[in-house]
């Protein structure tokens, strides 16, 4: 090596994370000491990565120093010493690199997490005539895709917009972005050389992008194209998938297996007011952003706080003339410290030249962002202040997050009662704070807590008869995501379509992707799956997918024309999920979220930790199933 390359490893070491690095020295040299005292990091405060492990100045450099001899003795071709941790020693490492107890449960769990190959990457042998039709190409769409074309199984991908992307390529306002980080919110079989650790919206429409030119997937995918209606041909073991072309013309397909990738954020929800046609001015809602208007100096009016008002708030409080806010309920927001925080250069020159490092980097943020808090989520009965929180760690978060609303609004402290929520944290959709709670203090911003009665021509009309003039109007409300898969028609085997069978708002699936009366019928984040308590959907879905691919596997094997969840063990499986939501912050009293329904139901949210839920999906268990022999 070099010595320009020996100099950027050990630039690149000065500035790493070191609880990462201790994991990539355990495994380079095989060296248990680096677990035990004094090397065993603290444990970090919040969401933060912890980066100095709470060591003192001595012992961070010994540990860079024996990291960096480490790699270079393993780019000069010093193999791994331990490449393969079993899971026990994974579990001990996890537990030194948080500076906490990890349970036992988690190290097949944490080795998954460190892959760096699609889920199913075995060639799975199938009827010739064998296809699959994938509704979407978005995340769920091309991981699918992904795992599809590494078993050698002929698939089709209909996707209604010209490109890849789904809500990241819909999803172009300012300042949209994630709010997991990127490094975690990415797929374990397509590592990525990330600018930000938050990655915004056109980075992660080109990661993607990039994704699926790496596997070769847009040879498969038919662009433009609207699917209209999906209908089970019992006779024939397979599914009709009708659709509208790019040239307006229809045509059908036909396919053993269905695919619907087509996510929750879909279709948004325009609100019900009175007048909303009769505003003179652009209104639209953030989902079908208009570049085409601009908004310097205009008098701006946002229905809807939520998640994308909260990035575009901040983006755009300079622009505008004025910033009226129309809050429809309040939201608790965590600190964002790495909000527009760039990865230096010398530490994506780390992740890309030593991949462990990437991988561990990613284990400890899904430790952090995964399952660290569900415990917290559980409401203890014999909490007296059931009002404001579910234990005395909720009410801990509720201090925490109770100060920070404080401390950034400094000395606008009138709006403090306005912003604060009553309802426990996590409640709703934890937000990142990207700045909200300062925007609030500039004087072109206005915060409006009376909901919008009417709409006129120039101005929005609240409750209390107050008027407020507007130019541009935007409708930040969200999306249908109570009614899953609500962009085509499915029906079943028995003629019953899958809105009857949801009884339009109240999805249920076993393990969120199968559904009885639906046979070879695969729903990809489905209900109950969004990992409430926090996590990434992507690792979620890539769960979904290893059980999909063993049902195809089965069915290869016992030579199985259909599969169909039983009845029985789809009931039981939901009455799990319900009774797991019963004790669960998202059945609190007192507060409305869009993860339930009309009945008071959990539709969205998944009560089970990711750790279980991978359990759950290793392997499918054909007894749970109706099975046919292949027809002919």
């Amino acid at each position: 090596m070099n010595t320009a390359d020996h100099q950027q490893f050990r630039d690149a070491v000065a500035v790493a994370n070191i609880p990462t690095l201790l994991m990539v020295l355990v495994q380079l040299t095989g060296e248990l000491r680096w677990l035990q005292p004094p090397y065993r990091p603290s444990r970090g405060n919040g969401l933060g990565d912890n980066d100095s492990g709470g060591f003192s100045d001595s012992i961070q450099d010994e540990i860079r120093t024996a990291t960096l001899d480490a790699i270079l003795a393993w780019r000069d071709g010093q193999p791994v010493a331990i490449p393969d941790p079993s899971p026990e020693l994974l579990v001990d490492m996890l537990s030194c690199a948080m500076g906490e107890p990890v349970p036992p449960e988690y190290g097949t769990f944490t080795s998954s997490l460190l892959g760096h190959r699609p889920v199913s990457d075995e060639a799975i042998p199938v009827a010739e005539d064998f296809h699959v039709v994938i509704v979407g190409a978005g995340v769920s769409g091309i991981c699918a895709a992904v795992n599809l074309k590494a078993a050698g199984i002929p698939f089709t991908i209909l996707e209604k917009n010209a490109t890849v992307g789904g809500v990241w390529y819909e999803n172009r306002y300012p300042g949209a972005g994630v709010d997991t980080p990127n490094h975690l919110y990415s797929y374990s079989f397509a590592m990525h050389d990330w600018s930000m650790f938050f990655a915004l919206r056109d980075d992660l429409h080109g990661y993607l992008e990039q994704v699926a030119d790496q596997f070769d997937l847009k040879r498969h995918i038919r662009f433009n194209t609207n699917v209209d209606d999906a209908t089970y041909d019992q006779a024939n073991q397979r599914w009709q998938v009708k659709f509208t072309t790019e040239d307006g013309g229809s045509d059908t397909l036909s396919s053993n297996i269905l695919i619907s990738a087509t996510g929750i954020f879909n279709p948004p929800v325009l609100p019900k007011i009175d007048g909303l046609d009769q505003f003179a001015g652009p209104a639209f809602h953030t989902a079908r952003w208009r570049d085409d208007v601009d908004l310097t100096d205009k008098r701006v009016a946002i229905i809807g706080n939520g998640a994308s008002c909260m990035q575009i708030g901040p983006e755009i409080q300079h622009q505008v003339k004025s910033l009226t806010i129309f809050q429809r309920s309040l939201h608790w927001a965590a600190p964002f410290a790495q909000f527009r925080r760039k990865v230096p250069d010398a530490l994506r020159f780390l992740m890309r030249e030593v991949p462990l490092y990437q991988a561990w980097y990613r284990v400890r943020l899904g430790w952090t962002f995964n399952d660290r808090i569900h415990s917290a989520l559980q409401k203890d009965p014999d909490w007296k202040d059931k009002d404001r929180s579910l234990n005395a760690i909720n009410d801990g978060h509720r201090a925490y997050f109770t100060q920070h609303i404080k401390d950034e609004l400094g000395d606008r402290i009138d709006l403090f009662e306005k912003v604060l929520p009553s309802y426990p944290p996590f409640g709703k959709r934890m937000l990142m704070d990207n700045g909200w709670y300062r925007m609030l203090r500039n004087p072109r911003v206005e915060l409006v807590d009376e909901s919008v009665t009417k709409i006129e021509p120039d101005c929005l009309v609240t409750a209390d008869g107050a008027s407020h003039p507007a130019d541009v109007l935007l409708l930040a409300t969200g999306f249908d995501v109570l009614r899953f898969i609500t962009t085509f028609n499915v029906t079943g085997r028995s003629g019953q379509s899958l809105r009857e069978a949801w009884e339009d708002d109240n999805a249920k699936a076993y393990l969120g992707t199968v559904v009885p009366d639906f046979p070879n019928f695969f729903t990809l984040y489905g209900p109950n799956l969004q990992p409430g308590h926090g996590g990434s959907l992507i690792f979620v879905v890539e769960m979904q997918m290893r059980f999909v691919m063993d049902v195809i596997r089965k069915m290869s094997t016992e030579n199985l024309g259909a599969v169909e969840c039983r009845q029985d063990v789809h009931e039981a499986y939901n009455e799990r999920v319900d009774q797991a939501h019963e004790n669960m912050v998202w059945t609190h009293e007192g507060m409305t979220t869009y993860y339930r329904n009309a009945r008071g139901r959990i539709v969205v949210n998944s009560p089970f930790r990711n750790v279980d839920f991978y359990e759950m999906t290793r392997e499918a268990n054909l007894s749970e199933f109706v099975v046919e022999p292949r027809a002919g």
